[in-house]
């Protein structure tokens, strides 16, 4: 069962200005630092990386219930990649509680997550699913 859907679109050039403007300070309030490890490792697209990112954690917020504004922290949130590129949502702290108490008993939530990037936009969805019985280990 569907628990939550969230999307959200970033401008890509209005990220660049805000890394631009407060560099380190904002890198290190939004992102974690395997998050910024990726970012930087791609010198052609560092702000659209970015920028996807903040897509997806606004997105998955979203798809909470609760937008930022409930005691969310940026950092709750925080997107990887599998060695094939798929991309993945981690969730600690405040995040991970309003999962929990999203989810049904005897159920496990799986968050699914896209993103894309058409320069001057990235754009991120998120899907949170209920499924039957506990979770894979």
């Amino acid at each position: 069962m569907i628990l939550g859907v969230g999307s959200d679109l970033a401008n890509i050039d209005r990220i660049e200005a805000t890394l631009a403007r407060f560099g380190s300070r904002f890198k290190t309030r939004v992102f974690t630092e395997r998050e910024q490890a990726k970012a930087e490792s791609r010198p052609h697209s560092i702000a659209a990386t970015y920028a996807k990112r903040w897509a997806a954690k606004e997105a998955c917020s979203k798809a909470l219930g609760t937008g930022l504004a409930m005691g969310i922290s940026w950092k709750d949130m925080a997107v990887s990649n599998l060695r094939s590129g798929q991309p993945v949502m981690h969730l600690t702290g405040w995040a991970a509680d309003r999962l929990a108490e999203m989810t049904p008993p005897d159920h496990h939530a799986v968050i699914h997550v896209t993103l894309t990037d058409d320069h001057p936009w990235a754009q991120a969805f998120v899907v949170i699913e209920a499924r039957p019985g506990p979770a894979p280990t």
